[in-house]
């Protein structure tokens, strides 16, 4: 792929990029040969294949379910931080057609020029938009909103730690309470993010760090200790990274030069040593970063039939990742209807969403409102666009664990590579209501998509999403839905290899189909 073409400058990535291309083909290879007909004693005659769903076939995408795997773990694998991410689907919208404009620009000089577009904020949140040559003021938007950021555990603005016992230490803090469980002990912990830079000409930018090797290690207790490994543990004191041996390696002391960086004394120099050569940059040159830490074992497909997906960081890329490939396919088809499609991935969803890049920014709000000025609008045009309007919160379910089945409310257990899950909650935590719900599922049933429907247990507690905050706040009728998936919130988590393809499928139906819909609904003022 060109996604990434433009960061051929950057050794470490590019080694990445090719490991991830090999098994990537290694994994494509495994899924046609899955395909073929075994001849072991009491194999079955038809064996389960990844691409038994034809691309001819109506309202299907336009890749098969193991391209769609298979591109779905390049971008995973090579997308470790959120601002990663926004960036190889702004490269994969632009390479669709789409133009990026900039939310300090006049929207109003360009929109009239065109009709697919997309703005990004602080680099990790995204929101793209196709205007329907019949769209007039009043008319609908149809949304796809799923959140981009995931579990993870950042740098601390002063991350420097006084050694203890020879070891050097980072320190970290856990984002959305990524510390609370123990799936970040012993695991293999690269880092990457944004960094601030100040370059040759006096401007000052951003770059995204990415060393794919790992750099640290938050080591677990051996049981021989007794009661100690049990735990609870200190976030603070106890599960804090090892990034080396001090006195190992080049030496400690930093030159002339970089103690006149910023950020001398406040980090390890020879941390910001590694993240300088991986930018390009002289220490000096660097004014601030945000970095996070990342499993650095790829997501690969798994099963007996390659049936399953194990990945990092499923919650919600899948979702946004597939409802990103719904719009960009249905784009064409978008261009010709009487609304306004919209996908709209946001940052912060893990912790409340409320900073300009989460869903209560206003991102979603300033993307009709621009639109709609561009056609002289007034107040009254857009409270009937958001009443004519429809949303899809698409965001990861639970899908059914064998191992706990008594924790999941009888007749709603969602399982996986069959269809995305409506998810419902009579307390305000989800959006889906009747109308909602029989909505989605009158496209489903159109479109040949299926749906199954999740709700909590009355003596266990539900999540939330971003469903409500962009719901309340315009008036929009909602539903939540979303892919599922085992092990939500673990540093590693499972899906269906089938699961990517599924959600494209239906997410591009919804675009394609979501205006005819409503004319049924609005002849019932619902």
């Amino acid at each position: 792929m060109k996604v990434f073409a433009d960061m051929s400058g950057n050794p470490s990535f590019e080694s990445a990029r090719k490991v991830n291309k090999a098994l990537s083909k290694k994994i494509n290879r495994a899924l046609v040969a899955d395909g073929a007909a075994t001849s072991a004693p009491g194999a079955p005659t038809e064996p389960q294949v990844l691409n038994k769903f034809s691309p001819e076939l109506p309202f299907n995408p336009q890749s098969t379910p193991e391209e769609y795997t298979e591109k779905f773990l390049d971008f995973m694998n090579t997308s470790p931080t959120v601002y990663h991410a926004v960036k190889y689907l702004s490269k994969e919208l632009e390479e669709a057609g789409f133009q990026k404009i900039s939310e300090r620009d006049s929207w109003s000089d360009i929109i009239p020029k065109g009709t697919k577009f997309y703005t990004t904020r602080n680099g990790s949140s995204l929101s793209a938009f196709v205007i329907g040559k019949n769209f007039k003021p009043g008319n609908g938007f149809g949304f796809i909103g799923a959140h981009i950021d995931a579990l993870a555990t950042k740098l601390k603005p002063l991350s420097i730690k006084d050694p203890v016992e020879g070891y050097n230490l980072l320190g970290v803090a856990p984002y959305a309470n990524s510390l609370s469980g123990p799936t970040w002990w012993d695991r293999d912990l690269g880092i990457g993010g944004k960094v601030i830079v100040r370059d040759g000409s006096g401007a000052i930018t951003s770059k995204l760090a990415h060393v794919p090797y790992p750099i640290a290690r938050i080591p677990t207790l051996a049981p021989h200790f007794g009661l100690p490994q049990n735990g609870p543990f200190n976030p603070e004191t106890q599960q804090v990274p090892i990034i080396g041996l001090v006195g190992e390696g080049e030496p400690d002391e930093p030159t002339e030069a970089e103690k006149k960086s910023p950020l001398f004394g406040k980090h390890n120099i020879k941390l910001l040593r590694v993240i300088a050569k991986n930018i390009g940059v002289a220490v000096e040159d660097i004014l601030d970063f945000d970095l996070e830490l990342f499993d650095t074992q790829f997501g690969t497909v798994g099963g007996l039939d390659k049936e399953l997906l194990f990945c990092p960081r499923i919650d919600d890329k899948i979702c946004s990742y597939a409802a990103l490939h719904g719009f960009i396919e249905s784009a064409e088809v978008n261009k010709e209807l009487g609304v306004v499609n919209v996908v709209a991935l946001f940052d912060n969803e893990e912790v409340g969403s409320l900073t300009r890049q989460g869903a209560a920014g206003g991102l979603l709000e300033s993307t009709v409102d621009r639109i709609l000025a561009v056609y002289g609008s007034d107040d009254e045009d857009k409270r009937r666009t958001y009443a004519n309007s429809f949303l899809v919160s698409a965001d990861v379910i639970h899908a059914v664990n064998p191992n706990f089945v008594n924790v999941y409310l009888e007749h709603h257990k969602p399982k996986l590579n069959v269809g995305v899950t409506v998810s419902c909650d009579p307390n305000g935590h989800m959006t889906t209501d009747s109308v909602s719900k029989s909505f989605v599922e009158e496209i489903a049933r159109n479109t040949d998509n299926k749906l199954q429907y999740f709700q909590i247990r009355n003596d266990s507690r539900s999540g939330g999403t971003i469903g409500p905050t962009l719901s309340a706040k315009t008036g929009m009728r909602s539903v939540d839905m979303g892919i599922p998936q085992l092990s939500m919130h673990s540093i590693r988590a499972t899906t269906g290899s089938r699961d990517v393809w599924l959600g494209v499928k239906f997410f591009k139906a919804f675009y394609e189909e979501w205006e005819k819909t409503d004319a049924q609904y609005k002849l019932g003022d619902l």
